[in-house]
């Protein structure tokens, strides 16, 4: 499949006439928490030709999407509109360069912009961010008690990178496995995630399970912890400086 990917960006690079700088794995897949059924879903940043952006008219679309035959979810973001949502502190962006899995990548480019994501990263920003899409998931639950076992992981993802970035200030891992910290959660709810991502691996995405009445209540106790956290963090902000060095260079050959 790897393989197959890497071609669907070459063509569509031909196609957009563009050059991918990154494409990585996003989603259940990046996460470690996969189902059998579970899509590709490839992000991408591409720069285009210098003269795409030296016209006096508004530059045309800066996105490419595409939905491909085995699944493949294509979405590519032009290097500005990238930049701009970096400066931003984009979650979902940040996240593309913690991927496990990679597809193409310029070295310069990747490290440049792992190395800049702490200075955009905002604490505060981020546990409200991941505490809602904890909540959105969690609504999935009915009047019996039972969760979609694909919502119920991006309740117990959101939950713990909001934990994270309450603890440590920083972003948190890509892959969910790393965020299952001793030191951050108990013992038994470690355990009891290790039994349902089990279960996960090997269920439709859309089966459905009893909510663990364990994870409920750890949820309601540290949930309270954590807004007060929020509340006792500082927002930060940054000089897009950096930013504007990294497009000069992939636009203008600067160095």
């Amino acid at each position: 499949m790897q393989n197959e990917i890497c071609n669907a960006l070459r063509k569509l690079a031909q196609e957009y006439d563009c050059r991918i700088l990154f494409a990585a794995e996003s989603g259940s897949r990046a996460w470690g928490f996969a189902s059998p059924d579970s899509d590709y879903d490839i992000r991408a940043i591409y720069v285009k030709p210098r003269d795409w952006y030296l016209m006096i008219e508004e530059t045309p679309k800066d996105t490419i999407e595409a939905m491909l035959p085995n699944d493949l979810d294509i979405s590519a973001w032009e290097l500005r509109k990238a930049l701009r949502q970096f400066a931003k502190g984009n979650l979902s962006l940040f996240e593309w360069f913690g991927s496990p899995i990679i597809y193409e990548s310029d070295a310069r480019f990747m490290a440049e912009m792992v190395s800049l994501i702490p200075d955009f990263f905002n604490p505060v920003k981020a546990m409200h961010h991941y505490l809602a899409i904890h909540d959105k998931a969690m609504s999935d639950m009915d009047d019996q008690g039972r969760i979609g076992i694909k919502k119920l992981f991006y309740a117990l993802r959101g939950f713990f990178a909001a934990a994270w970035s309450a603890d440590r200030e920083s972003m948190p891992p890509t892959e969910f496995k790393r965020m299952l910290l001793p030191e951050l959660f108990p013992n038994e709810i470690f355990e009891l995630v290790m039994v349902l991502k089990r279960q996960k691996e090997n269920a439709i995405e859309k089966q459905r399970i009893d909510m663990p009445e364990i994870l409920s209540e750890y949820f309601q106790n540290q949930r309270d912890f954590l807004e007060v956290r929020a509340k006792s963090l500082e927002k930060r902000s940054c000089n897009p400086d950096k930013l504007d060095r990294v497009l000069r260079h992939y636009i203008l050959g600067e160095c």
